[in-house]
């Protein structure tokens, strides 16, 4: 049963496993003190959702607002990459304790798992989030997920939880993720102009789409904004899972979304092959193919890509690096596992299969990126 509407999350039938992810503003006040009572209203949430048979995983910002005002950093500790390490280390125990509290008030086993974006990058790595996950779950635990932030850099990190939403979706075989936010869904202009409408429902994230974005957190305390929302409801819909945007501020702000039908449900796509999904989500690519107009055609029929049809290459990988696939117009048509590294592409584009040999010294591979490596977006 294919997930259409937006209560349909809350249906253990349709939604079997859910990501609720909570955003900093909604979980720390701006005192940087913890909303315990809005917080204590969404665990009863939670709670009420496994006792119906509904698996959950809460994907939880917050540990750097709660660390900087207990280390008195300014700016939220944001003002400077060692001070948001530095806020997380001690942020991270205090949001982990206020989680196992409030869920053992309900006869619930918290499980606290910290993430990089190299845990998920990483295809070894990956397979063995999703076993945590997998055997966290089975034993009725609650997993409550964060970015390690103490040890990410500006450099390799997710930078906001709703990307790392949709990973942990897609990592733990999710049906639905569900991003609490501080507004109630996508708008086709900024929300604050006069006349903006709402949009319910989202078939695809399109260049229109995120041409409604607007970027950055009104709160000033998360590092989010609609433009990552729209980034993780791609990774979602490739993986075959519904993303909702909903108001995360109301008390019991699931229940509340869910009764009025108000948010944005993005509907996912068939649901890939698992090796697929997961290269349809890497938010790193290591270098780039340019193709041009026949190669670009032949991909969208499902073939391999053949060097033949290269026209450019870019970056420095090696092979089975995950790297773009860019049509002539440049826009990314696909990304894929590479069989050669970026040299060796190099030498061999726009060159026929039966050159390859001479140009290489050994006998060459079937494809630049075989079809089974490779997906489409």
């Amino acid at each position: 049963m294919k997930i259409a509407a937006l209560a349909q999350l809350a249906d253990p039938a349709r939604c079997p496993r859910l990501v609720v992810k909570v955003g900093s503003a909604l979980l720390v006040g701006k005192d940087g003190q913890p909303r315990r009572e809005w917080l204590s209203a969404l665990v009863a949430e939670i709670a009420a959702a496994r006792a119906a048979g509904q698996e959950v995983i809460v994907v939880s910002s917050g540990a750097i607002a709660l660390g900087a005002r207990r280390l008195g950093l300014a700016k939220g500790g944001r003002g400077s990459l060692s001070d948001a390490q530095a806020a997380a280390a001690v942020g991270q125990i205090a949001l982990a304790g206020l989680w196992a509290e409030l869920l053992a008030g309900h006869g619930l086993t918290a499980a606290q798992v910290l993430l990089t974006l190299e845990d998920l990058e990483d295809r070894r790595r990956y397979l063995n989030v999703t076993a945590t996950l997998g055997t966290l779950l089975a034993a009725g635990a609650v997993p409550v997920i964060n970015e390690n932030d103490t040890v990410a850099t500006n450099e390799i990190r997710f930078g906001d939880n709703d990307r790392l939403a949709a990973r942990v979706g897609q990592a733990a075989g999710a049906a639905g993720v569900l991003l609490l936010s501080d507004i109630d869904g996508l708008y086709d202009r900024d929300p604050r102009q006069p006349g903006a409408v709402r949009i319910p429902v989202v078939k695809g994230v399109t260049p229109e789409i995120h041409a409604m974005a607007t970027g950055g957190s009104s709160s000033g305390l998360g590092s989010g904004g609609m433009t990552s929302k729209l980034q993780a409801a791609e990774i979602a819909e490739l993986a075959g899972i519904a993303l909702a945007i909903i108001d995360g501020q109301p008390t019991a702000p699931i229940a509340t979304a869910f009764g009025a039908e108000r948010g944005t449900l993005f509907l996912p796509r068939g649901r890939k092959q698992a090796r697929k999904a997961w290269l349809g989500g890497k938010l790193r690519m290591r270098g780039s193919v340019h193709v041009d107009a026949g190669a670009a055609r032949a991909l969208e029929g499902g073939s391999s890509l053949l060097a033949a049809g290269v026209t450019q290459v870019d970056g420095e990988f090696q092979r089975g690096d995950a790297i773009a696939v860019l049509g002539p117009d440049g826009a990314v048509l696909a990304r894929g596992l590479s069989e050669y590294d970026a040299a060796e592409c190099a030498r061999l584009m726009g060159r026929h299969s039966r050159e390859h040999e001479a140009l290489l010294g050994y006998a060459p591979r079937s494809a630049l990126i075989h079809r089974d490596q490779l997906v489409l977006l």
